[in-house]
Parts: C-alpha cells; sequence; structure tokens
C-alpha cells in the first residue's frame, strides 16, 4: 500500500461577529481584510481553510434600531446582512461561510451549550444593579466609567441604570483555571500589548456576569427559564461554533465540533478583546471544550489622525472608498501601511502615494520594463538562462536570485504572525533591488553589443523575481497578483491556486510565450 498523503494542518479563523445595528464601515472591513489575507495565505501554502465571518443579531439596541425604522428585528437583520455581503464582495473576501445568530440551527447550538454549562453548575439566578451600556450590550463596571456615566468607547451614550433579575455565569469560578491558562500559553493573546491589557484586568480580580435579559423579545429565551432572554454575548461567541455545521448536519455540538475545532485564530477589535480572552475560554472550559489557539486584537483607525465618527462628520464610506479606487489598493494600504494589532490612520493623500509608489512605480513598473524588454530582445519569449554560467554580471545577479529564492520562507513567516506589514517591506526590498538592476546592467546596451546571454540572465532574473514577488504579495492584493502571472503567460486560478511550490526559483520556462505588457495596476491620479 502507498503511504498516506502528507496532509497538512486545518487551518479554521474569524473575524468578529459584527453587530448589525448600521450598515457596515470601514471598521468592519478591516479585520475582515486581514483574516481574508491570513487565509489566502495559507491556501496558497496548501492547508485546508475554514474562514469564517458573520454578524451578531440579538440584543436590546438591534431591536430599538429596527422599531426607529418601523421594521423587525428580523428584516432590519436581513437588509443589512444582504449589505455585508456586497461589501464583502467588493473588497474581494473569499470566506468559506456567513454565520448569523439569527440562523435556525444557531437555536440549537447555543440551547445545547447552555445546557452543559448549567449542567456544571456555573450558571444561577441573581440581582443585577448596575450601568448598562445599549450600544456595547454590556453591564459596565463603576471604576470603568466617568461621573457622567458615558460609555467610554461610545463617548455620546450615557449608560443605563438596570436593577433586574438576571441569570449569572460563574466566570469567578475559572480565576486560577484562566490564570494557569495564560501562564501556559503566552502567545494565546497577541500582540504582546493586547495581553498585557487583559493581564492586567485579570489580576483585579475576576466577577461573574450577567447572561439574560427581562423585558427583552429580540434573542432566544433561556430553556429552563423562558422569561428571561439569553444575553447578547453569551449568544453570539457561539455563532463560531454554528459557523462550522455542514449543511446538512444535525445541529449538534458533535458536529459542529467534528472537523475544524478548536479555532487557530480569532482577529478582533481591541475593544471587545475582553470578551475573546476572557468570557470565552472561561465559557469554554466550563463546558468542557478545547479553547481557541489564538486571539488575535487589531488596534482602532483613524481618520487624518482623529477618531472617526458621526458628530465629527469624519467617518469613511468603505463602498465609496472600493468604488473609487479599487479593492487592492484599499487592502493593500492598510495591511502595509499599517501595523497590524496597532492603531492606524487613513489619510488619502498618503494613501494615493503610497499605493502609486509602491504598486504602480515600483511593481508595475518592474513587470512592464522587464516584459517589454522580453518582448523586443528575446523573441517574445522567456529567455534561455543557466544560473551556472558566469557572465559579465553574475556579481550583481547572483545575490537578486539568492534573495527571490529565499523570499517565501522569509515571508511565511510574516503572514504566521500577521506581521503584514514586514511581508509587504521584504517584497518591496526585492521588487527595489531587481529595479537597481536594470539601470545597473542595461540590457538595452547589451543587446547593442550583442551580448545576448548577459541580456538573458538578467531579463531571466527580473522576470522570475517579478513573478515572486506577486505571488507572495497575492494574499493582500489577488487581483494584482492574478494580472501579473497573466501578463508572464502563466495562470493563478483562486479556486485552486499554484500551490506553495510556486515561490520556488525556476517556474518560468525558457521559450514560453510571453504577453504584450499592460500596466497591472494604473496609477491613482489626484482630482
Amino acid at each position: 500500500m502507498s503511504p498516506e498523503p502528507n496532509v497538512l494542518e486545518p487551518i479554521a479563523l474569524t473575524t468578529p461577529l459584527f453587530y448589525v445595528n448600521d450598515r457596515p464601515h470601514i471598521g468592519s472591513a478591516y479585520p475582515t481584510i486581514a483574516a481574508d489575507a491570513f487565509a489566502r495565505f495559507y491556501r496558497l501554502k496548501g492547508h485546508p481553510v475554514m474562514f469564517v465571518t458573520g454578524t451578531d443579531e440579538h440584543g436590546q439596541k438591534i431591536q430599538r434600531t429596527a422599531e426607529k425604522n418601523n421594521l423587525s428585528p428580523q428584516e432590519h437583520c436581513d437588509r443589512t446582512v444582504a449589505e455585508f455581503y456586497s461589501l464583502w464582495e467588493k473588497f474581494n473576501i473569499r470566506f468559506d461561510r456567513f454565520t448569523r445568530t439569527t440562523a435556525p440551527k444557531h437555536q440549537a447550538i447555543v440551547n445545547e451549550f447552555f445546557q452543559r454549562v448549567y449542567d456544571a453548575g456555573d450558571i444561577y439566578l441573581n440581582q443585577q444593579k448596575g450601568w448598562y451600556c445599549v450600544a456595547c450590550e454590556e453591564f459596565k463596571e463603576e471604576r470603568e466609567l466617568p461621573e457622567s456615566h458615558h460609555c467610554p468607547i461610545h463617548t455620546n451614550v450615557v449608560c443605563e441604570w438596570r436593577d433586574e433579575p438576571n441569570y449569572f455565569f460563574r466566570l469567578s469560578k475559572y480565576q486560577d483555571a484562566l490564570d494557569q491558562f495564560q501562564a501556559a500559553n503566552p502567545n494565546f493573546i497577541q500582540p504582546e500589548s493586547r495581553r498585557n491589557e487583559v493581564l492586567g484586568f485579570m489580576k483585579q480580580g475576576l466577577q461573574d456576569f450577567s447572561i439574560s435579559r427581562v423585558n427583552l423579545d429580540w434573542g432566544f429565551p433561556i430553556p429552563t427559564d423562558p422569561t428571561h432572554t439569553i444575553y447578547v454575548w453569551f449568544d453570539a461567541l457561539l455563532g463560531y461554533v454554528t459557523a462550522l455545521l455542514d449543511p446538512d448536519d444535525e445541529p449538534t455540538l458533535e458536529n459542529a465540533l467534528k472537523k475544524w475545532y478548536p479555532f487557530n485564530l480569532h482577529i478582533i477589535g481591541k475593544d471587545i478583546l475582553r470578551f475573546h480572552a476572557i468570557y470565552w475560554p472561561a465559557m469554554l472550559m466550563s463546558a468542557g471544550l478545547d479553547l481557541p489557539k489564538r486571539v488575535f486584537g487589531h488596534g482602532l483607525l483613524t481618520k487624518d489622525g482623529l477618531k472617526m465618527g458621526k458628530t465629527l462628520g469624519n467617518t469613511i464610506d468603505p463602498y465609496d472608498l472600493v468604488d473609487r479606487f479599487g479593492a487592492d489598493p484599499i487592502r493593500y494600504y492598510f495591511l502595509k501601511e499599517i501595523e497590524f494589532g496597532k492603531d492606524g490612520d487613513f489619510n488619502e493623500d498618503r494613501f494615493i502615494a503610497i499605493v502609486n509608489a509602491d504598486l504602480a512605480n515600483s511593481l508595475g513598473n518592474l513587470l512592464n520594463r522587464s516584459l517589454g524588454m522580453a518582448n523586443k530582445y528575446c523573441q517574445q519569449t522567456i529567455p534561455a538562462h543557466d544560473p551556472s554560467d558566469r557572465t559579465e554580471f553574475s556579481d550583481l545577479i547572483k545575490p537578486v536570485i539568492e534573495q527571490a529564492k529565499k523570499l517565501g520562507d522569509r515571508v511565511a513567516l510574516d503572514y504566521q504572525n500577521l506581521n503584514f506589514r514586514a511581508a509587504c517591506e521584504k517584497i518591496l526590498e526585492l521588487i527595489w533591488n531587481c529595479n537597481k538592476l536594470i539601470d545597473e546592467t542595461t540590457p538595452w546596451k547589451q543587446f547593442k553589443a550583442g551580448k545576448q546571454k548577459e541580456v538573458n540572465e538578467t531579463l531571466y532574473t527580473l522576470l522570475e523575481s517579478v513573478r515572486i514577488a506577486a505571488y507572495l504579495l497575492s494574499p493582500i492584493t489577488p487581483k494584482l497578483g492574478i494580472a501579473a502571472y497573466q501578463q508572464l503567460g502563466l495562470n493563478f486560478d483562486e479556486t485552486s491556486p499554484p500551490d506553495w511550490s510556486h515561490t520556488n526559483w525556476g517556474i518560468l520556462k525558457t521559450g514560453a510565450p510571453l504577453s504584450t505588457p499592460v500596466p497591472i495596476f494604473q496609477r491613482i491620479e489626484i482630482v
């Protein structure tokens, strides 16, 4: 019998489940672009990938928003979800599952999970007194609030005083277990600054938290007491698990957990880090389930150095942005120009300058120049190339070849660590060195001097290097990667992409025909 093929580790990752009180904004698109680039990278590596995104659709804020617009809550949710689908398509997001907390199968998963936690003795009835932010769907501790009781996150929202019976989850019971888990898994929360925030919060002592509401219709009733509705977080976080059900599966935890669980990565905003890094692991411990391997808290976005908000009128409309500039430039700017994990700023002039310099002037121009010279000096084919031959320019060319050969392994580490900026910078370094090589070797002069071997060696190096650069950048700029491959006479099928061996040297074959160069990225002109 032949040995089993080497099956790579399945990779399951999620974005936050976005709240549908309003249409998606640039803050929704940002982590989804990052998750998409991470998923595309692992698909190129040959891993089975489950990329989950979706929406959190229950809660008081949703109910109030729907009533304000004279809609039922479900109608409001359906309309908003359609906008998420539309925006993800515009941004070229290739998700595998879109989970909704109003989906019929989700309630069965929530009920089964609730029963497990209830049977563990971790749910009890008590009186909830405190300040509640409807925008966060969260009770705030007094120590978090200013005297005015405005929410520290939604600064225009005054928290509401509540005094009502609620069911609680015994988070405090898991203080020691969570402390031990965090100590044993120092990479569970990333980046380091986010981990320090969580550890600092935990040192103050974990308190039990409310998992139900009364006098709220929009949500699932608690199975053991239908007069209470399950609190949005205890419902929403399980949307990740529901997403793992195959279409024909019965909605049971066993079916949901059979293949893709536990998650390799949750990408979430730092403002909801506590729920994913403390509450969620404790809930999973209570239910006897494995914990996710990594939670990454990304930073927040500003515009022109100022926090975005409707009051200031400086919000960024992602639909307008992508319609004006296309998906690849926006994906590139947000992942290359902002260090993922830190807060970052969007400035339109800087955005245009960056994408023109990197994608049009550096990468696009390199491919066009190289193709143009190959068409002119090598009969419109990939030139013959023998790296063992020494030519006049071998000492200039060999360092570029060595850099290109090692680039795949170096960039892979950056993608794995969600260090998209570093990945882009390494790729750009190869591109810059190739443009420098053209100036140093002047292939047009060598052709006129009859030095065809030198011309061939230089042009093959340029074409193969730019191919590797475009390939490695494709998780961030997928359309540009496809366009570059087409220019080089190769096929890049997104649904069945070339494997990671395409980061190796020598994919371009001598004598293969080349197309007439067409710009793969049009400069953005400031109007």
